[in-house]
C-alpha cells in the first residue's frame, strides 16, 4: 500500500508525469500543451497540480457538449449495467439501430438514409471511399488543398498538408487526386477552384472516372476556412452532372458547431455521403458514414464493420448528445457564442497589427496570425501566443497550413462569463507575446 500510494503521490505533478510521459510514448504523439488532466466538467479541466484551465480545445472538437455532461454520464452508466460490448457483426443491440434511425432522419430528412459505425473519423472516410467506389465502380477521389481527412495511410495520403502529417509516410494509395481550396484572404477564389477543377478534369482524370468529391464544409485543420455556400452547391452541380458522389466531411463540424446541426445545411444541398466523428460520442469513441439508402447498399455483407464500430457505450453516449442538442437549445446557443466571440475578436484584431484575419461559421471561429511588418504566415507568434494564454489558464491549439492560426473549439454549453474570461486571457496572450507585456 505504502509504494501505490508514493507512486500516486510522485505522479501528482505535471512535470514528473510529463518525463514519465517522454520514456514510455513515442515523440509523434505530440501534445499541445505541458499538462497533464485530472478532472474535468462543462468548459474547464483540471491539472493534476490542481490548477483551472478554460478548454476551448474541447479534445478537438469532440466536446460540443461539454466535458461529462451528466446527461452523457448517466446514459453511458445505464448502459454499461446492461451491455458494454457485443461486436455489431456477431449479435445486434437497439442503441445501434436507433442511433441509425435518429442519425438518417437528421442528415436525410424526407431523403431515405442509411447508416454504418465506426470507431474514429478516419474510419469513417475511408470506408465512405470505400462506398462511393463500390457504387459508382470508379476510383478517383478528389479531395483539397489544406484538407484534414485523418492520419491514417489513405486518410493522410488525402490530407492536404505535408507536414507534420505526410512525413515519410509513402508511398501513399493512387487515384487520389487535389485541388485549390477557397481561401479569399489568400487571393484564392471560388472561380479559381472551379477552374482547377475543371484543368484537372482535362489533363489527369475525366469525370467518368471519378467516384467522389470529400469536402470539409470549413475545413477544420487547414484553418477553420468555411467553403462558401456558392462554392458547394457548384460542386454539387458538377458531381450531378458527371454522376459523382459529393462527401461532406463533418467530422468537426457536425453536431451544432456551426449554429446547424451539419455544416452542409447552411448551403442548402444535400450531400451523397456525410462522415461524421467527434461530437457524436460526447467524449467516447464513434465515427459513421451516412448516406443515400441506395449508395449505403453498394458493398456486399461483410465489406463494412469493426470490431468497435458502434459500441454499445458509444451508441448510448451518442443518443443522449442528440438528446441535449435537439431539447437545450445548443444550436441557437452556438450561434450566439459564435456571433459574441466573432465580434470580440473583431475588436481584438483592431488593437493587434497580428491578426490578419478573423473568420469561422457559429461557434467555430479561427483568427489568422501575421508578421504586421510583412504579411507573411508566423508560426512562431501564433505559438507564442497559445504558450502565453496556457499560462493564463486558457487552453487553445493552431491549425492552417503554414500552423499560423489559432482556432476556438470551446464546447456549446460555455457560459457567457466563461467565454469572457478567455477573451480576457486571449488579450492578454496577444499582449504579451507582441511585446506590450512584459
Amino acid at each position: 500500500m505504502q509504494n501505490v500510494m508514493a507512486t500516486q503521490q510522485t505522479f501528482a505533478d505535471n512535470s514528473l508525469l510529463l518525463d514519465a510521459r517522454e520514456q514510455n510514448v513515442p515523440r509523434g504523439v505530440a501534445t499541445a500543451h505541458p499538462l497533464v488532466i485530472e478532472r474535468a466538467r462543462g468548459s474547464e479541466v483540471w491539472d493534476v497540480e490542481g490548477n483551472r484551465y478554460l478548454d476551448f480545445v474541447g479534445g478537438i472538437g469532440v466536446l460540443n457538449v461539454g466535458h461529462n455532461h451528466p446527461a452523457v454520464v448517466n446514459a453511458v452508466t445505464r448502459q454499461l449495467e446492461r451491455v458494454s460490448h457485443a461486436c455489431f457483426q456477431v449479435v445486434a443491440y437497439p442503441g445501434y439501430i436507433e442511433l441509425a434511425q435518429r442519425l438518417n432522419r437528421l442528415v436525410g430528412g424526407e431523403t431515405p438514409c442509411k447508416s454504418v459505425f465506426f470507431t474514429s473519423g478516419a474510419e469513417a472516410v475511408e470506408n465512405a471511399v470505400k462506398i462511393a467506389r463500390s457504387y459508382t465502380q470508379r476510383p478517383g477521389i478528389i479531395a483539397f488543398d489544406g484538407a484534414f481527412h485523418g492520419r491514417t495511410l489513405l486518410g493522410c495520403t488525402l490530407t492536404g498538408m505535408s507536414q507534420p502529417y505526410k512525413q515519410n509516410f509513402g508511398p501513399f494509395p493512387a487515384d487520389i487526386y487535389r485541388l485549390p481550396f477557397p481561401n479569399a484572404y489568400h487571393d484564392v477564389s471560388e472561380a479559381d477552384c472551379l477552374k482547377a477543377l475543371e484543368q484537372l478534369f482535362a489533363v489527369q482524370i475525366l469525370p467518368e472516372r471519378v467516384a467522389a468529391i470529400i469536402i470539409e464544409p470549413v475545413q477544420g485543420d487547414g484553418g477553420f476556412l468555411p467553403a462558401g455556400a456558392s462554392f458547394m452547391q457548384a460542386l454539387r452541380r458538377i458531381t450531378e452532372q458527371h454522376g459523382i458522389l459529393l462527401i461532406c466531411d463533418e467530422v468537426q463540424t457536425g453536431f451544432g458547431r456551426t449554429g446547424k446541426m451539419f455544416a452542409f445545411q447552411h448551403c442548402a444541398i444535400m450531400p451523397d455521403l456525410v462522415t461524421v466523428a467527434k461530437s457524436l460520442g460526447g467524449g467516447l469513441p464513434i465515427s459513421g458514414v451516412v448516406g443515400k439508402a441506395a449508395i449505403m447498399e453498394a458493398p456486399l455483407p461483410g465489406g463494412l464493420g469493426g470490431t468497435y464500430g458502434g459500441n454499445a457505450l458509444a451508441c448510448a453516449a451518442a443518443l443522449a448528445v442528440l438528446d441535449l442538442l435537439e431539447n437545450d437549445n445548443l444550436l441557437a446557443r452556438a450561434v450566439q457564442l459564435g456571433e459574441q466571440l466573432n465580434a470580440r475578436l473583431h475588436q481584438l484584431a483592431e488593437k493587434y497589427a497580428c491578426i490578419g484575419e478573423v473568420r469561422g461559421l457559429g461557434f467555430m471561429q479561427a483568427v489568422e496570425i501575421i508578421d504586421f511588418e510583412t504579411g507573411q504566415p508566423d508560426a512562431a507568434l501564433t505559438q507564442k501566443i497559445l504558450d502565453f494564454a496556457c499560462q493564463e489558464g486558457l487552453l487553445l491549439i493552431k491549425c492552417g497550413v503554414q500552423r499560423n492560426t489559432v482556432r476556438f473549439l470551446a464546447p456549446l454549453v460555455t457560459t457567457d462569463s466563461q467565454l469572457e474570461e478567455a477573451l480576457h486571457i486571449f488579450d492578454i496572450a496577444l499582449a504579451r507575446a507582441s511585446g506590450r507585456l512584459g
